[in-house]
């Protein structure tokens, strides 16, 4: 009789054992879904545009060739009025409204404003494309924060009333641009331009268009930044 109720006694003490076990698996799995449930849905990933080297990606980590890429296609769409500024530079600040910050999609109001108001905009073609040879270069992207950038634009700005070209010059232009992840819907990228950084865009020298290496404002960092 008393060795059946060792037994029993055995069956009872393993069957407590289970139960610890069986208590603390759902404690992990309770944990593990509480850690699963709070992940973030989704991560932005950005691929830099040459991959012969490979690269190492870290999630919401923008490369400066990105920045690069993104600064140079939307101030591109902004300064193209294919057929009458008065229309066109109206239309660009709307198009692209997503991509630029509350002040300076302001500025650009008020700049558009003043234009017409001197007669500027009317019956104006405008274009602007990448100056040859002056490309992206990591030199190009002034790194200030994770969350800000300097890009330094060379382009070609070409003006045209009626079939008259009357502008036609090389400037470099210093865009500011900033991380703006507010409407991912509307702005996939998660940056936008912030206007003008430095003293503002200027004329290139024939030393700087003939010798790209030379770099002149690119190599300066903006002090008060």
């Amino acid at each position: 009789m008393r060795r059946y109720r060792l037994e029993i006694d055995n069956v009872r003490s393993h069957l407590r054992s289970l139960w610890i076990v069986i208590g603390l698996q759902g404690l992990i799995i309770l944990a593990l879904w509480i850690g699963w449930s709070q992940a973030p849905k989704q991560l932005r990933v950005y691929v830099p545009p040459d991959l012969r080297s490979g690269a190492v990606l870290a999630a919401e980590e923008v490369p400066p060739a990105n920045v690069y890429a993104f600064a140079f296609y939307i101030f591109q769409q902004l300064n193209r009025w294919p057929e009458n500024g008065a229309t066109d530079y109206g239309s660009a600040i709307f198009r692209i409204s997503p991509y630029l910050t509350p002040r300076y999609r302001n500025d650009l109001i008020a700049d558009m404003e003043l234009k017409a108001r001197r007669g500027e905009l009317a019956y104006r073609v405008r274009g602007v494309h990448e100056v040859p040879g002056h490309g992206y270069e990591e030199r190009r992207v002034d790194v200030l924060s994770p969350d800000v950038w300097i890009v330094w634009l060379d382009l070609d700005l070409l003006e045209s009333v009626k079939g008259v070209t009357v502008k036609q010059t090389t400037i470099r232009y210093p865009i500011r641009v900033v991380r703006q992840a507010i409407d991912p819907e509307a702005n996939p990228w998660g940056l936008a331009l912030d206007g003008y950084a430095s003293d503002g865009p200027r004329r290139l020298t024939d030393a700087e268009l003939a010798e790209p290496s030379v770099t002149g404002a690119i190599t300066n960092k903006e002090s008060s930044q």
